[in-house]
């Protein structure tokens, strides 16, 4: 885990992306497959404003998958 401080956050998180990765990967049988979304960052829930938001945008994000531009049978738009 290059960069990373230990015993910070960022390295707790490293660390349990990186076990989550080889149990699911021994699971499926696909050794060193990525799982994780590139260019995803973690956000610190600083207030009640913040966490209603994220809260909206976990509930109402679902209903938008069929339209996303990642979505397997959308073009994609990048």
């Amino acid at each position: 885990m290059p960069n990373q401080k230990p015993r910070s956050l960022g390295s707790f998180i490293a660390g349990f992306k990186m076990v989550v990765t080889k149990r699911i990967n021994l699971l499926r049988g696909t050794p060193r497959a990525p799982i994780w979304q590139r260019n995803y960052y973690e956000h610190i829930i600083r207030n009640q404003a913040a966490l209603y938001k994220i809260r909206e945008y976990v509930q109402t994000n679902p209903i938008s998958w069929n339209t996303d531009q990642l979505h397997l049978h959308n073009p994609s738009k990048w």
